[in-house]
């Protein structure tokens, strides 16, 4: 367990947890995937994430708020992983599909959290169907989901995304650029279906 310098005050993890709860939720919805989705609900993901960071709160020093949700968002992907992979490794069919509404967070909810990837005119036209979000979301390739996500939903800088992407930050820019361009294209043709 790390020692805390003396007169460093410990961070009160519940409150920035349930500051950060509407985002983590949404993240972890994008980007588990069609197929986590399918198998397991958002909140026990979500739970899971939150109790991970509630026990180790001790093991862990961030000097901000930034520093948190990176710790967060990266304990969420991590969380995803290995869910993911235990259903392949399983095998598991899909034998059960949860709807938006079985998800553990209200609509509305996500849709506050997903507006931050799509334009205010594609917020109104989707709050009845933020599952179309979703899909479009899915229909991505991963570095624009990735990007996306890390960009508009964990709220990492260009500098942090491209640490974590490998890339340059004129890469990163041009990659975000070209993922909401993409996803703004499925969402019309989304629209365009129905």
């Amino acid at each position: 367990m790390m020692e805390r310098p003396p007169g460093e005050r410990e961070p009160d993890i519940e409150a920035l947890l349930a500051e950060h709860l509407p985002g983590l939720r949404g993240f972890i919805r994008l980007r588990s995937g069609p197929m986590l989705r399918s198998l397991e609900e958002t909140t026990d993901l979500v739970q899971s994430v939150c109790r991970e960071i509630l026990q180790h709160r001790d093991r862990f020093r961030f000097p901000d708020d930034d520093g948190f949700r990176r710790w967060l968002y990266t304990t969420a992907l991590r969380k995803i992983g290995h869910r993911a992979k235990h259903y392949r490794a399983q095998k598991r069919e899909a034998g059960r599909t949860i709807s938006l509404e079985g998800a553990g967070a209200p609509a509305e909810e996500l849709l506050n959290c997903y507006s931050r990837v799509c334009t205010p005119s594609q917020v109104v036209q989707a709050r009845e169907q933020v599952s179309r979000i979703e899909l479009a979301f899915d229909r991505l390739p991963d570095d624009y989901r990735e990007v996306i996500t890390l960009a508009r939903i964990a709220g990492l800088s260009h500098a942090e995304i491209a640490v974590r992407m490998e890339r340059s930050e004129a890469a990163v820019r041009t990659l975000l650029y070209r993922a909401l361009e993409r996803l703004s294209e499925l969402l019309g043709e989304e629209r365009d279906a129905d």
